[in-house]
């Protein structure tokens, strides 16, 4: 039993994707499956906001004045374990944002935006694994990847679907399990952004999640940040003065967000069902919003 439930448990490197931002995380988690397994996992979200943080002020509606915006998100997360220690993941997300209001983007001069957005593909190793007497293990890992737009859409504006910036991740995965199945886990990572029509400040993120896992079910709860190392904030004279909405990727964009994530095998723990939702706690030039997503797992080996 304890082995079917490691298995049925590899398909949950899609719980990491971050629903409320997708250009912010890195999908990776603290978890390694067993050499030669592939995972695919389709998944939908849904995030909608009528709040947004004008600099670190929450205020009503968002810069532009475009009433409730709304993001309907499908998204592709493939993960195949070259090795037990070393896996690849690659993402790819397509997005449809809209007022809800029907008020025109004032840069992209429409009300709704759809298209696919950015590929991403990592790598991830794990570094170091020491178990103790008392069945508990640390585990100590790297990932680093690359995301960029294959899409082609506007990087500025209100609606846009992304930056059209080319990312560069990394990030430090340290991971505690107990004896009783329930986990702790943290990421300290980097983000360095390249686009050649903006200026677009790096970021630090950080997240720390706890979690519990049987033969059953998976479930966990995340806090992510983001801490951007410069920008303008929105509403500022120089923010005005640089262009207003048609510089939206190069402010300064920070965010605490919490999210809550389940999973559940459904059938000889090769297919399961995911779950989760996400909430703002705290921003910076950054949407106030709400996200709800459902995916489909399948594991092989």
């Amino acid at each position: 039993m304890l082995h079917k439930s490691k298995r049925s448990l590899i398909g949950i490197a899609l719980l990491a994707c971050p629903f409320l931002s997708i250009l912010a995380q890195i999908p990776v988690n603290g978890f390694y499956p067993k050499k030669n397994t592939l995972t695919l996992a389709p998944s939908y979200s849904y995030k909608s906001y009528d709040e947004f943080y004008r600099g670190a002020t929450l205020s009503e509606g968002n810069p532009a004045g475009l009433g409730e915006i709304s993001s309907s998100i499908i998204s592709f997360y493939g993960q195949y374990a070259i090795l037990d220690w070393l896996s690849t993941t690659v993402t790819l997300p397509y997005i449809s944002v809209e007022s809800e209001d029907g008020i025109l983007d004032p840069v992209q001069e429409v009300s709704q935006v759809d298209g696919v957005q950015d590929l991403g593909v990592f790598l991830k190793a794990k570094i170091l694994e020491k178990k103790f007497d008392n069945s508990s293990k640390v585990t100590l890992g790297g990932a680093s990847g690359i995301t960029f737009p294959v899409g082609n859409y506007e990087g500025a504006g209100v609606l846009s679907l992304g930056n059209q910036a080319t990312t560069v991740n990394g990030a430090a995965i340290a991971q505690y399990a107990t004896p009783i199945k329930i986990f702790a886990e943290v990421q300290l990572g980097y983000s360095l952004r390249n686009s050649s029509d903006f200026d677009i400040p790096n970021a630090m993120l950080y997240s720390a999640k706890i979690g519990y896992h049987n033969s059953l079910f998976y479930m966990h709860a995340k806090l992510n940040i983001q801490n951007s190392m410069s920008g303008f904030d929105i509403g500022t004279p120089e923010f005005g003065d640089a262009g207003g909405a048609a510089i939206l990727p190069e402010t300064e964009v920070d965010f605490t967000n919490l999210s809550f994530d389940f999973y559940v095998p459904v059938y000889k723990n090769s297919i399961g069902v995911s779950a989760g939702y996400g909430t703002t706690l705290d921003g910076r030039n950054y949407n106030n919003e709400s996200a709800f997503s459902f995916g489909l797992v399948y594991t092989a080996k």
